[in-house]
């Protein structure tokens, strides 16, 4: 059943039972449905010999609310494609086995995630693991004799079985009440309860092997939380070694950024050794070359600052000395990887609006970009071709090749090809302006699905979160242009200044500037757009914006308020002050606001949505998720108490299981519902 409405003004809050909307279209318009229910690809995975890609694919259940992933793998050439797992519970993060006669994987099909292994000769999975904890994370050695993955533990506990004796414990306990001695004490979603994410390894070629943990007394998570996965850590190609980054920052860590590399044999027999404690800023994604001479990894400069630029540097393993590679390319990359000659490191970055596939010469750090439009995700080089993901504004992610020979691009699937073969896109365009101080501005614009010449159509004006991200060429789960195009609106998106993917410098103009340079350069693109294409009336227009976007809802609401017809706010910030005193990773504020609250006040409060209230005018839907640890609930509140009291028409949609984003599959068909009405209600 969909959740209630909300009713604004005098009204109390009441629980209206509305009908679900069927979920497949009775046109050809892209449906929030279809969003939902669309097939998602990841993971790319070669198989050792370079025949055939393993991959994850995620399906939606409406029923059970909830998606389910299985393994699927295409040749290398496209000619064939095979389902691997159908089991109900969930499979996925392949790795193949290094002789590749068999595929490990992670499945919840015993009742917890263990580690399972598939014989590509034929046959029923085999459980590998059967520990009292969930596993995660999983790499497989180059050797081929061990695993590598995490673990949640207490930290000083000897032992799993100490792990689970205390969560039980806890289960039981009569009382409640949590003590804590320092930050954090939650953190993106979740409270913290004394548990890290630790690295462990397992022999496999030893009966009655117990896994072994690499993290020891190190006060870290290892991956990181909440988003860090196993590229951050990596095996020697002799198996005999792993390097894995960690950020060892004790009661400062809410306001760090130094994660240094860590270097551990993989048996455990010695412990951690820092390898990047010169540097007090980010170190992560460590790969070791083909021939383990060197290692490669991504590294800041400036500590505190989460959206520094990474350089790409390479350590030689034997002497420690290390050399920055590209030193004058002004991007900045995501995780790397060597080619099989190790001459060659192939990685994907933010570049104009797109996220771009690059490869980096190891001798001479000259960098050529490979696939310039779209969404490159995952390379991931075999022989002559590099497998990559991609996906669009138009294509949800599909696996390519890239030919290194210059021969060109191959698509190996098409996994939505049957759901989108009826469905009428919106035609993207990218355009530039003069921004702020003159300085060129990148925007993208979405046409309406159906296009039709000569009739004006309403705009959804979209800002995108960070502040240091990007609203790029990309197919997003949650912020989906197609979605307001198949309504029938304009999407505009304007990369203002602080965006990424135009050089280091646009990114740091951001600092200390959160209403100033982005709302001038918002102000400009959306009257460029108007100008450049003037089917779009703009006298019928909403703003749209989560996160950071969300501020700048909240601060357009009070220092543009005759502009538009309505307003979304998704889990944006509201009172500056309030905000540094209750989110979790404080880096954030303190590197924005160029310090702590007390500390610099003036600076927190310049650009205080808060302050600016008594000139709110516009209608806003406010969004708000219960378990945002980030942007908590009580600025959505907050925003809301402001409407409700100033008699501004005004709807909260809250999400009690939500975070951040909204996640489960029914609970994001009736976001959209609820966003496209509002938006129909005001510019219709």
């Amino acid at each position: 059943m969909r959740a209630a409405t909300l009713l604004t003004l005098t009204c109390a809050v009441l629980s209206i039972v509305l009908p679900r909307q069927a979920v497949a279209a009775e046109s050809n318009r892209f449906t929030a449905g279809d969003l939902v229910t669309l097939e998602r690809l990841s993971d790319p995975q070669p198989s050792p010999d370079g025949g055939w890609v393993a991959y994850v694919l995620r399906s939606t259940d409406l029923e059970a609310d909830r998606g389910r992933t299985d393994l699927w793998m295409v040749a290398l050439d496209g000619s064939s494609q095979r389902r691997l797992t159908t089991h109900e519970a969930g499979d996925f993060n392949p790795r193949w086995a290094a002789d590749g006669k068999s595929l490990f994987f992670l499945s919840t099909r015993s009742g917890s995630s263990q580690v399972w292994r598939l014989p590509m000769a034929g046959g029923e999975a085999v459980q590998v693991t059967d520990l009292p904890l969930d596993v995660g994370n999983l790499e497989v050695s180059p050797s081929g004799d061990r695993l590598g993955f995490s673990l949640e533990v207490f930290p000083d506990c000897a032992g799993l079985e100490c792990t689970v004796e205390r969560l039980e414990a806890a289960e039981k306990a009569k009382t409640s009440g949590r003590t804590y001695d320092r930050l954090f004490v939650r953190h993106w979603d979740t409270w913290k309860d004394g548990r890290r994410s630790h690295l462990f390894s397992l022999q496999l070629d030893e009966d009655g092997a117990q896994p072994i943990d690499l993290s020891g007394s190190l006060d870290a998570d290892v991956p990181s939380k909440p988003f860090g996965g196993s590229e951050e850590f990596t095996f020697s190609p002799d198996g005999r070694e792993m390097v894995f980054s960690a950020r060892i920052a004790g009661k400062t860590e809410p306001w760090s950024t130094n994660f240094d590399l860590y270097s551990v044999a993989a048996d455990g027999s010695s412990p951690p050794r820092n390898l990047t404690a010169a540097n007090q800023a980010w170190d992560t994604a460590p790969v070791f070359s083909p021939d383990g001479e060197s290692l490669a990894y991504l590294a800041m400069e400036r500590p505190t600052y989460e959206a520094d630029r990474f350089r790409v540097v390479l350590r030689d393993v034997a002497s420690g000395k290390s050399r920055e590679l590209a030193p004058k390319w002004d991007r900045s990359p995501g995780s790397l990887t060597f080619s099989a000659d190790g001459k060659t490191l192939y990685t994907t970055a933010n570049d104009l609006g797109n996220h771009s596939l690059f490869a980096i010469d190891v001798a001479s750090g000259e960098v050529t970009r490979l696939i310039a439009d779209g969404h490159v995700s995952s390379p991931r080089p075999v022989g002559k071709v590099v497998v990559v993901q991609i996906d669009s504004f138009t294509a949800p992610a599909d696996l390519h090749t890239w030919c290194v020979g210059g021969c060109g691009m191959r698509q190996l699937t098409q996994v939505n090809a049957d759901k989108l073969a009826p469905i009428e896109m919106g035609e993207p365009e990218q355009f530039t302006f003069a921004g702020w101080n003159g300085e060129t501005v990148h925007a993208w614009m979405v046409k309406p699905a159906g296009f039709e010449r000569g009739k004006k159509y309403p705009l959804a004006f979209l800002i995108h979160g960070g502040p240091q991200g990007s609203f790029g060429n990309h197919f997003h789960y949650r912020w989906n242009p197609q979605s307001y195009a198949a309504a029938g609106y304009a999407a505009v998106m304007v990369d203002f200044h602080g965006s990424t993917g135009y050089g280091q410098t646009f990114t740091d103009s951001i600092r200390g500037d959160w209403g100033g340079k982005p709302l001038e350069d918002l102000q400009k693109g959306l009257a460029a757009a108007l100008a450049r294409y003037p089917w779009i009336d703009g006298d019928r227009a909403c703003a749209l914006g989560a996160s950071y976007g969300g501020f700048m809802i909240n601060w357009i609401a009070g220092n543009w308020p005759d502009r538009f017809d309505c307003l979304v706010n998704h889990d944006g910030v509201f009172d500056t002050r309030s905000m540094y005193f209750e989110t979790e990773e404080l880096w954030f504020p303190e590197w924005d606001m160029r310090g702590t609250y007390w500390g610099n006040p003036l600076q927190h409060e310049m650009h205080n949505p808060a302050q600016h209230v008594s000139k709110w005018k516009t209608p806003m839907l406010v969004v708000q998720g219960g378990r945002d640890y980030r942007v908590p609930e009580s600025q959505g509140l907050q925003a809301f108490t402001a409407l409700q009291r100033q008699g501004i028409p005004s709807r909260l949609l809250y999400y009690p299981d939500e975070n951040h984003w909204v996640l489960k599959p029914n609970n994001s068909m009736q976001w959209h519902d609820e966003v496209l009405r509002w938006l129909k209600q005001w510019t219709q």
